[in-house]
């Protein structure tokens, strides 16, 4: 069954929201174990830009794929 664009948008974002409070979460863990000092705030900031490319190329793969499907 395809998806609408509106369809596969809310899935790419969903699941990436999902992803990024994990990955916030991790980042005040990981970061300090590999030596990089950051604040809170400038965390936030690489997952929210990280987040973006997350859902644009989720949705782009999915409309690729709904594209392909026959």
């Amino acid at each position: 069954m395809k998806q609408t664009k509106k369809q596969s948008l809310r899935e790419s974002i969903i699941n990436t929201a999902v992803g990024a409070f994990i990955n916030l979460a991790f980042s005040f863990v990981l970061f300090p174990v590999v030596g990089i000092a950051s604040s809170g705030g400038q965390n936030a900031v690489v997952v929210a830009f990280f987040t973006v490319v997350s859902i644009t190329r989720g949705y782009v793969i999915r409309r690729y794929f709904n594209k392909k499907e026959v």
